[in-house]
């Protein structure tokens, strides 16, 4: 998005991710956060990527992370949303590169989260699945802010 002439930000949970971004992405502004508290201004964002970052969002914290993402965002703004496709939940134990972790990868149907974005607000203009809903791989979903009701 940079590269486009946007200004971009990026927010992890992990500073040790966040270091590496910074190193990477020299000049970028990259911070430590958690998308179930956002710290940014209401309709601060004129788009939002959360690229499998809701795998890790327990189904009682949702709603409240899909609120924070349409308050940071501007009216009509983007929502580019990736995640792993199923039900439940599942315990990671091995991280990218074999590193051990123990965290939980909270999966879920397109049709059940699209549901969910338009309870809080959002226009659900394309869900589009990468692989069989059966699989690890996920789902694409595009969605706007809609406009606050005068």
């Amino acid at each position: 998005m940079h590269e486009l002439g946007l200004d971009a930000l990026g927010v992890d949970l992990s500073p040790a991710m966040i270091e590496v971004a910074r190193r990477d992405h020299p000049g970028l502004e990259f911070r430590v956060g958690s998308v179930t508290d956002l710290d940014l201004g209401e309709g601060s964002l004129g788009g939002l990527v959360a690229w499998y970052s809701l795998i890790h969002v327990p189904e009682h914290e949702l709603g409240r992370v899909l609120a924070g993402f349409r308050r940071a965002l501007r009216p009509d703004g983007p929502l580019l949303l990736a995640f792993h496709v199923g039900d439940g939940s599942r315990l990671k134990t091995e991280g990218y590169g074999g590193h051990p972790m123990r965290v939980r990868a909270h999966l879920r149907r397109p049709e059940e989260l699209a549901e969910r974005l338009a309870e809080a607000g959002f226009a659900v203009e394309a869900v589009t699945t990468l692989s069989p809903a059966e699989s690890r791989l996920g789902a694409i979903v595009f969605a706007r802010r809609e406009r606050d009701q005068a």
